[in-house]
């Protein structure tokens, strides 16, 4: 199946993979509890929106992503960022982040790839490199049903604040973003171009996601490694395509296509 992420360029500058840098700036025991986890993944969280300072409140958030690669990139779903595409226009998109002294940031953000049919993306933001998370998913890091894993986000921004917020939970089940139904009527056209395209798996799970919750890391309880980024867009849209109503489930993208994105990255 061809690749459908479409990188853009970044002048001047090559991006290098600086995993061994990540691991070692987040150092975990293997002994670690989840509260030590939660320590250490949160100042890598951001939320992603867009300012305009004429509008009223002038940031809105869009969702949350997490600094990857050099720290100077942040992922999210696609859906999250905007694309800015009036040159001339005052709305800019921009991530707001808590530094180490518990002052919120504010950087300004602009996407450097996408990847639409896993609904990811690459933000390169402005300032100094933040704390990188340490991506899972290679061959000693294997994802199954039953693994406790915990999410954390920022869910109802407008409501709870630059507080970010974690959810537990296990993977309960991972399966294909579509599959053929018994009854074709039930299937809608999104799932249809997807099941041309060729199905791919996704993990659901049993912690609760709310609205805000997308570009979510999620990761191993203990480890901290992250092994997904929760989807509350394009997965529910492909998998709850024939219920009346959302079931209330949350699903996640496997890392490894973050991985591929990453790499994209030139």
């Amino acid at each position: 199946m061809a690749k459908s992420f479409r990188p853009l360029r970044l002048p001047g500058r090559q991006l290098a993979w600086l995993a061994v840098v990540a691991l070692s700036a987040f150092a975990l025991p293997a002994s670690a509890g989840l509260s030590e986890t939660i320590d250490l993944v949160k100042p890598s969280i951001v939320i992603v929106g867009t300012y305009q300072e004429t509008r009223s409140p002038a940031f809105k958030g869009m969702g949350t992503g997490f600094v990857v690669g050099d720290g100077t990139l942040v992922a999210t779903n696609a859906h999250v960022a905007p694309t800015m595409t009036d040159p001339v226009a005052t709305e800019t998109l921009l991530i707001l982040v808590r530094d180490e002294n518990g002052v919120v940031q504010r950087r300004q953000a602009r996407k450097v790839a996408v990847d639409l049919d896993h609904d990811l993306a690459l933000l390169k933001i402005s300032g100094t490199p933040l704390v990188p998370l340490p991506l899972g998913g290679s061959n000693d890091l294997v994802v199954r049903e039953g693994q406790r894993i915990a999410m954390t986000g920022y869910p109802v921004f407008d409501v709870l604040g630059v507080f970010p917020t974690t959810s537990r939970g296990i993977i309960s089940a991972i399966a294909p973003i579509a599959i053929p139904g018994a009854d074709s009527r039930l299937l809608g056209g999104k799932q249809i171009r997807r099941l041309k395209r060729g199905s791919f798996a996704i993990y659901q799970l049993d912690a609760t996601a709310y609205p805000g919750s997308s570009g979510s890391p999620v990761y191993e309880a203990d480890s901290g490694a992250i092994i997904g980024i929760v989807n509350m867009v394009l997965v529910k849209g492909l998998k709850e395509n024939a219920l009346s109503a959302p079931s209330g489930m949350t699903y996640a993208i496997p890392i490894l296509y973050l991985q591929e994105l990453l790499r994209s990255v030139r």
